[in-house]
């Protein structure tokens, strides 16, 4: 009885008082105001020895991330030797000359540190997490890394091994291998971005530890690097420290890396069809050659983008996921590069209806060029997500490094975040069908799939584009 008054008492102490409003849950909330994008402040310097520094102090948490770039991406690839570059670049944390492989490991592990390297098309990148306590000798470990690499033949052949092994695997993988495909047939293999960042297994057995050494002369150098350092630090405090850590290094300025023009789109669309018997589904990439990084166009086509592919809500997913259920998710993108990149429309659909889901992804391409332009209402959601969502992108240390990368490797203004809601809101619909109509090209894609061609084939030759039956391989 007691436990029922009790129970009554609680329900009448929750109940609205006489007058009050109560929430109608049927009634979608406003949304608040937009979020200001507040880029912290940047500062610049430069080492004794040339080395230019990017530092923000965020002293909210004790940690700092430190991220190294240099100029010798896979775009620095010798001719016929793919690979070189991003190898050189695995093999910076496998010992030094002062620092044994488990010698690195184990005082990243006392410091309470990590540390990785990386190696892409334009850049390769060395990348320090460190408690904010440990800056000083952290860095001796980053500098001894980057200056003084070993190169050693037995830890070369493991990681070579390795490699080797991951290229095998590539070749049961039909996201591997349409990704592959798709950026040979975009760009050729005379272009740095045509060719796989890791090399192919021919280039990869040639390279000797001399081979490693002679590349990082070359280019891992001073002049050719930019060191970016976000956390908890004083720049007085730090570039002292950094000048003496880097003090052993030097050696100018490289040669800049000369990339060829882009390519032209293929001359009409055409479908290229790797066999992969049995899959259950096709791996699908539908596109042409891009922009660039800093090109002026950059925001419309970030606006278009949203609607067309570039979120959940796009037209893109809504046909072909929501609607049609072909696939789990249907996406496009422009990858943007110091040179012109891609522009990707991909999925993976099931394999009875591969043929439905070109048509549906070519009918979306072309709609939103011109018979079914973008709406008020889908351009005001595109603009509202694309500036909501922005802040969410530089909130920890290793987030702001990479936004400060971006604008320093491709040469945008360091305020350039300042103004990013401004830019967004900018874009008008005239806007958006101007760069539908010059940068999409629906007759001229090329078509990558990766599927059962005893199953997909025959459907795919009713469409109004020829379709070439290639063999997979990761030879070139």
């Amino acid at each position: 009885m007691m436990m029922k008054r009790i129970t009554l008492a609680a329900l009448l102490a929750l109940a609205p008082a006489a007058g009050a409003q109560t929430l109608d849950r049927k009634v979608v909330p406003p949304a608040g105001p937009a979020p200001e994008i507040v880029f912290p402040a940047v500062q610049q310097r430069t080492l004794s020895n040339g080395l230019r520094v990017y530092v923000v102090e965020r002293r909210n948490v004790p940690l700092v991330t430190m991220r190294l770039v240099v100029d010798a991406g896979s775009a620095a690839d010798p001719a016929a030797r793919g690979g070189l570059a991003a190898l050189t670049a695995e093999m910076l944390d496998e010992g030094t000359t002062t620092r044994s492989s488990l010698q690195l490991a184990d005082e990243l592990e006392l410091l309470g540190a990590d540390l990785f390297t990386s190696g892409g098309y334009d850049v390769a990148a060395v990348q320090l997490n460190t408690l904010s306590r440990n800056v000083r000798p952290a860095l001796a470990i980053l500098a001894d890394v980057v200056a003084r690499p070993a190169f050693a033949a037995a830890e070369l052949e493991r990681v070579r091994g390795q490699r080797l092994t991951a290229l095998l695997q590539q070749q049961d993988q039909p996201v591997a291998l349409a990704n592959r495909e798709f950026a040979m047939r975009v760009f050729g293999g005379a272009h740095p971005y045509g060719r796989p960042v890791e090399g192919t297994p021919a280039t990869l057995r040639q390279f000797s530890p001399q081979d490693l050494r002679a590349f990082h002369q070359q280019y891992y150098r001073p002049g050719n690097a930019r060191l970016i350092v976000v956390g908890d630090v004083r720049t007085a405090e730090l570039i002292p420290q950094l000048n003496a850590a880097f003090a052993a290094w030097t050696g100018g300025t490289a040669q800049p890396v000369r990339y060829p023009a882009a390519p032209q789109p293929q001359p009409a669309t055409r479908v290229y069809l790797i066999d992969k018997p049995g899959a259950a589904q096709s791996e699908v990439r539908i596109g042409h050659v891009g922009v660039a990084r800093n090109h002026p166009d950059h925001f419309p086509l970030l606006v278009l983008n949203a609607v067309l592919g570039g979120q959940f809500t796009s037209r893109i997913n809504l046909n072909l996921r929501e609607n049609k259920g072909y696939t789990y998710g249907a996406r496009s993108g422009w990858t943007q590069r110091r040179e012109p990149g891609a522009f990707t429309a991909q999925a993976g659909v099931q394999t009875p209806v591969t043929k439905e889901s070109l048509v549906e992804f070519m009918r979306e391409l072309e709609e939103i060029r011109g018979p079914r332009p973008v709406t008020d209402q889908e351009l005001e959601f595109a603009k509202a997500s694309l500036v909501r969502s922005e802040p969410l992108r530089s909130e920890t240390n290793a987030q702001i490094a990479a936004r400060l990368e971006e604008l320093v490797l491709y040469g945008l203004p360091l305020d350039y975040y300042s103004s990013y809601n401004q830019r967004i809101q900018a874009v008008t619909p005239e806007d958006l069908q101007r760069v539908a109509q010059k940068y999409l090209s629906p007759d001229k894609f090329a078509v990558v799939i990766v599927g059962d061609r005893s199953k997909v084939e025959t459907g795919l030759r009713e469409l109004p584009y020829p379709v070439e039956i290639v063999q997979a391989t990761n030879e070139r």
